[in-house]
């Protein structure tokens, strides 16, 4: 059958059978978590040289340096404003459903949490922006640090269109570079349906279906937060600006089907900013606004890090005032914006957070290891989202797209 041998269709089926394969044979989990690790590795492979080279080429074919400038403020505004407003509805939210009411507190597991409360005593916050800077290119390529890499492409997307036509040359090469690059991902996408198959059948299998249960009203709670953000919050954004968030959605089908089966963000990064140059955004909009948003518009993130904080008050019955909930909101204004640079950022983020308010047991973070893998495919899949509404309403706040190509690709119109 043709429909087979379209993506979406081969993800949704590889993760059904990911489900049962890893509920009915756990002893499989290891090979899956080889499988699903080795299939994000070839991802990340990719995923420095062609944001490098897009930003680069976007930023030479763009020319007008105060263009840029002014798209990257505008991005950077929106992202604070937008990720601002999840911090607040996580927080609202929290607080009416209350999921850490009644929880029965079991024996926690200190040590499990040390590792993530020894790198946040570690983070200094106010070091962030320095961090941006590398100290050496070749060894921010070699971690893939996506904040690193975006800065030194500025500088040098701003250092060719500074040499004019001379640089002419140079950027041929990087275009037959970058389509190289793009031809080595979408074959490296075929495997898409083996990677998100043992990414569920790892996570069925190592926490199985039960781990559900005991934090089960905490992860209704996040799911259906989630769910109102995206399509109520920016689909109203989305339909401000004249677009729909329902067909947008439709259209990056594929990439937000591979992140809920690898559980990361990352693993479509390239293939959505591919998919939004075709739908007609330029590429110097593309390569500044999806790449900064990764580490700035973790929309899911901040969501989750916000009703974590309210769930573990509750849970230790230590009652917040609204003076302490809008010093948690400011605090984790900053520190959210932490949270892609380090690995296991996000309980990282969450052990600096509750360390600096010293109100709450960091220990309780013990309480969310079981679920938090479950819970992380909604919170990649909100940044994922995000990050494509960011990008077309920039691109069309600039008039940097094709709305004709648009409604032709996007809205089958």
């Amino acid at each position: 059958m043709k429909i087979l041998k379209t993506l979406y269709v081969q993800v949704l089926i590889a993760i059904a059978l990911g489900v049962v394969v890893g509920y009915v044979f756990p002893g499989f989990t290891p090979t899956a978590k080889l499988v699903s690790d080795t299939f994000i590795n070839m991802i990340k492979m990719l995923i420095a040289p062609i944001i490098f080279l897009t930003i680069v080429l976007g930023i030479a074919g763009v020319g007008d340096l105060k263009k840029v400038g002014r798209v990257g403020g505008k991005g950077l505004l929106y992202f604070e404003i937008v990720t601002t407003l999840a911090l607040v509805i996580g927080l609202v939210v929290a607080n009416v459903l209350k999921p850490g009411a009644g929880f029965q507190l079991p024996e926690l597991d200190s040590a499990s949490v040390s590792q993530y409360t020894e790198k946040a005593n570690e983070m200094k916050w106010g070091e962030f922006i320095s961090h941006m800077v590398p100290s050496n290119i070749f060894k921010a390529f070699a971690d893939g640090d996506i904040l690193q890499i975006l800065f030194f492409s500025v500088l040098l997307g701003i250092g060719i269109t500074r040499l004019g036509k001379t640089g002419e040359n140079l950027l041929l090469g990087f275009d037959y570079l970058s389509k190289a690059m793009f031809q080595a991902m979408k074959m490296v996408m075929k495997l898409a349906p083996l990677g998100a198959f043992a990414g569920i059948a790892y996570t069925v299998g190592k926490f199985g279906l039960s781990a559900l249960l005991p934090l089960g009203k905490l992860m209704v709670c996040v799911y259906l937060t989630m769910a109102v953000f995206i399509f109520v919050v920016l689909g109203l954004i989305a339909k401000y600006f004249g677009f729909s968030l329902w067909k947008l959605l439709v259209y990056i089908r594929n990439e937000i089907l591979l992140v809920l089966g690898t559980s990361s963000s990352e693993s479509a990064l390239p293939s959505l900013m591919e998919r939004l140059e075709m739908a007609g955004c330029k590429k110097s909009v593309v390569g500044l606004i999806v790449p900064t948003g990764y580490s700035f518009n973790l929309d899911g993130t901040t969501i989750y890090l916000s009703m974590a904080v309210i769930f573990l008050a509750q849970v230790f019955h230590v009652d917040l005032s609204v003076g302490q909930q809008l010093t948690i909101l400011g605090v984790l204004m900053i520190t959210s914006k932490g949270a892609a640079t380090v690995t296991g950022g996000g309980f990282i983020v969450l052990a600096s957070t509750l360390s600096a308010m010293q109100i709450i047991p960091v220990e309780g973070l013990a309480l969310l290891l079981g679920v938090d893998r479950f819970m992380s495919e909604a919170r990649s899949i909100t940044n994922l989202i995000g990050n494509t509404v960011a990008t077309v309403i920039i691109a069309k706040s600039e008039n940097e797209i094709d709305m004709e190509v648009y409604r032709r690709e996007v809205e089958g119109s």
